[in-house]
């Protein structure tokens, strides 16, 4: 009797392999947005991350996407400053745990990793849940207002060089040439040693001061400036149902209706 294929050694490693597969874990990740509520540029990581300076993200995330474990989010690189440990879910805003615009460095934690309470960040909110409950009717309410709320300015900077006047170096050669003047001249007019000391002197403040202010030095400045963020960080939607107004905050720009369940409540359709 032939071998069944069931028992053959491509069988049995395909059933090795579905057992690999089945006990991979789900990938742990977390995603930075450059404005509120998942706006902007993002840059998404799955591994310890010391500095974001290698992705072109340094102190530019201001709400954060957390998907699979807990991930410590830190001020400085490699973990320095102050810290914070963030559980999986959405948080449409930084700044209420004061790093908007401040994170450098990001790792995953483990799983046996004793954690005290006070380390956490405040829970994230609950995400709404748009989708349609059960056997519900849904109504198609009429839009009557569209306003968008656009983000923050970003502070664009860049190096340059320039000429800088130094103010407050004093003329060091002119101060030896006043000096030498004045001592002569002091000699001459006053007589004696006392005349040539008070020459020196006199001669040497004046020439410290000859063209004082005007030297020049060419290096690299630093110049910024705010630019609008263009991109909407939201639109607040206003729409009429049974004759009562309603507000629902949206993503994307809605259109010239809204669709509802028998309360009023936005669904997706």
């Amino acid at each position: 009797m032939k071998k069944s294929l069931i028992n053959s050694p491509l069988k049995k490693l395909l059933a090795a392999a579905g057992i690999l597969v089945l006990a991979a874990p789900a990938m742990a990740q977390v995603t930075f947005y450059q404005n509120d509520r998942f706006q902007g540029r993002s840059v998404s990581v799955q591994t310890r991350v010391d500095d974001l300076h290698r992705y072109g993200f340094n102190d530019r995330a201001s709400s954060v996407d957390v998907r699979g474990g807990r991930w410590e989010v830190c001020e400085d690189s490699n973990f320095r400053g102050r810290c914070v440990v963030l559980r999986s879910g959405s948080y449409p805003s930084l700044r209420d745990m004061g790093l908007n615009d401040r994170v450098t460095s990001a790792r995953l934690l483990r799983s046996n990793d004793r954690i005290d309470e006070a380390r956490y960040a405040p829970p994230p909110p609950p995400a709404y849940n748009y989708y349609r409950r059960g056997g519900e009717r849904l109504y198609e309410a009429q839009v009557t207002q569209v306003r968008a709320v656009m983000g923050e300015p970003n502070q664009r900077c860049w190096i340059e060089r320039d000429r800088v006047v130094r103010q407050d170096q004093p003329n060091v050669p002119g101060a030896l040439a006043g000096a030498v003047i004045g001592g002569i001249l002091g000699h001459q007019i006053g007589g004696g040693n006392a005349g040539t000391a008070v020459g020196v002197v006199a001669g040497g403040a004046l020439g410290a001061n000859i063209d004082r202010g005007q030297q020049q030095s060419v290096q690299n400045v630093q110049r910024c400036q705010n630019v609008p963020d263009r991109t909407p960080d939201y639109y607040d939607v206003v729409y009429r149902y049974n004759g009562i107004y309603h507000h629902v905050q949206t993503t994307n720009p809605p259109g010239p209706t809204i669709t509802v369940n028998g309360r009023g409540e936005p669904r997706s359709a």
